[in-house]
C-alpha cells in the first residue's frame, strides 16, 4: 500500500491538531510550572480566539486572557491540590486550513480533604497559520460529582 502526498499531509495535520489539544488539556495541571502551562496556551491560540463554557450556567465567553486569569489564580492557590484534567480519544476532521477536534474529558482535584471529578465534552476548531495550527475557538459542557474519601 502506498501512502499519497495527501494522505501524508493529513496524518500530519490531524497529529498536529492532536498534539495542540494534549497541550492545551495539559495546561491545567497543579504543581510545578503551572504558569509557564497556562501561559503557553498564549502561543497555541490565535490572539483573537474565544473560550465558551456552557455548562448549565449562564453562557460565559472569555477572550484568551480573561479564560487564563482566573485559571492560574486557582490551581496556584493552593485552595485545590493534585488537580489533572485529560482527554479522551476524540474525532478530528481536516479540511484544508481548518481542524475541527470533538472529544470527551476527564478532569479530578482535590478540595477540602475531598476528591472531586468531572467528565464533559469539548469542542476545538483549529486554523492553519504561518507559524503552524492554532485554536481558534474551544466550547465545552460539563457534569462534576464529589467522591468522599
Amino acid at each position: 500500500m502506498t501512502i499519497t502526498s495527501g494522505e501524508a499531509a493529513a496524518t500530519s495535520d490531524e497529529a498536529a491538531v492532536e498534539a495542540l489539544v494534549h497541550a492545551f488539556f495539559s495546561a491545567f495541571t497543579t504543581g510545578p510550572d503551572t504558569a509557564a502551562r497556562l501561559d503557553d496556551l498564549r502561543r497555541i491560540m490565535i490572539p483573537g480566539a474565544t473560550v465558551v463554557r456552557t455548562c448549565g450556567l449562564p453562557v460565559e465567553v472569555y477572550d484568551v486572557e480573561s479564560f487564563i486569569a482566573p485559571r492560574l489564580a486557582l490551581l496556584t492557590s493552593g485552595e485545590i491540590e493534585e488537580f489533572e484534567e485529560w482527554p479522551e480519544p476524540g474525532r478530528i476532521d481536516v479540511f484544508g486550513d481548518i481542524a475541527h477536534w470533538w472529544g470527551a474529558y476527564g478532569k479530578r482535584w482535590l478540595a477540602g480533604g475531598e476528591v472531586h471529578t468531572g467528565r464533559g465534552m469539548k469542542t476545538m476548531s483549529f486554523v492553519r497559520t504561518d507559524d503552524g495550527w492554532r485554536i481558534s475557538s474551544a466550547a465545552w459542557d460539563e457534569r462534576q460529582l464529589k467522591i468522599s474519601r
